[in-house]
């Protein structure tokens, strides 16, 4: 085994992984180990150097702010990484290969700097706000959600009410008797943005039996308020209402 490769939150059910026991097991048997903060980071706490962490894989559109297309991957290790394409480095342009310099080294071609520029805000926001208050935020919004959608006929819910000791503040669902897709669609139809589908983890989707269907996904944010998650409930209650009506 070369590299062991975990995820910190999932992004489909929230559920944290005991990631520091896995990093200790990891050391145990010398091997590198990599975690994916994707769903997690600016919410959950990552102890880099205390855990031993190698890299440390970030997205940048989610819990950092930051626009689309943006990302990270923080590692100690840099020197050993292999290059994927190389040349256009606009740093040292008269050599074949790339400079030895760090990150110049894996960086090939005119960087992404608006995204860069906004990813850097988006931290900065993060940093300012407090990633503690941003995580205890969204966790109590959550839970209001969790609470008023476990009172709902119709609702399945897979995970216990969420909490910060074992949950990001993630939240999958469906309404019964509907493919996750057409739920979605109707909360959009409302003025409500959410995710169905897969997530892109058909693993976590086997795991709890929602492969077929599917799930629909809701994340409050920083900016989402009470009046929000009342309003998501609300129409999550017309959807109800809507499904259960006489069929054409």
């Amino acid at each position: 085994t070369r590299l062991i490769f975990c995820t910190h939150a999932s992004n489909v059910w929230g559920i944290r992984l005991p990631v520091e026991r896995i990093a200790a097991l990891a050391h145990e048997y010398r091997i590198p180990i990599g975690l994916d903060c994707a769903q997690s980071a600016g919410i959950l706490p990552v102890d880099m150097a205390g855990s031993g962490f190698d890299y440390l894989c970030i997205a940048g559109h989610k819990g950092l702010y930051g626009p689309m297309g943006t990302g990270m991957l923080i590692t100690p290790n840099g020197a050993g990484l292999e290059t994927v394409i190389q040349g256009g480095t606009g740093t040292e342009s008269a050599l074949a290969e790339q400079p030895a310099g760090m990150p110049e080294r894996l960086e090939s071609g005119t960087q992404n700097m608006p995204g860069i520029a906004g990813l850097r805000a988006g931290i900065e926001f993060v940093r300012r706000r407090g990633p503690q208050v941003i995580a205890r935020h969204e966790t109590a919004l959550l839970r209001r959600i969790y609470r008023g959608l476990s009172s709902l006929p119709g609702i399945v819910l897979y995970t216990p009410e969420p909490d910060l000791r074992h949950f990001a503040p993630v939240l999958s669902f469906n309404v019964a008797g509907l493919p996750s897709e057409t739920a979605a669609r109707g909360l959009n139809e409302q003025g409500v943005a959410v995710r169905a589908g897969l997530h892109c983890a058909p693993t976590a989707h086997r795991f709890m039996g929602t492969l077929e269907t599917g799930a629909v996904r809701v994340c409050p944010s920083a900016f989402t308020t009470e009046a929000d998650a009342d309003g998501f409930l609300r129409a999550v209650k017309r959807l109800l209402r809507k499904n259960s009506g006489p069929k054409d």
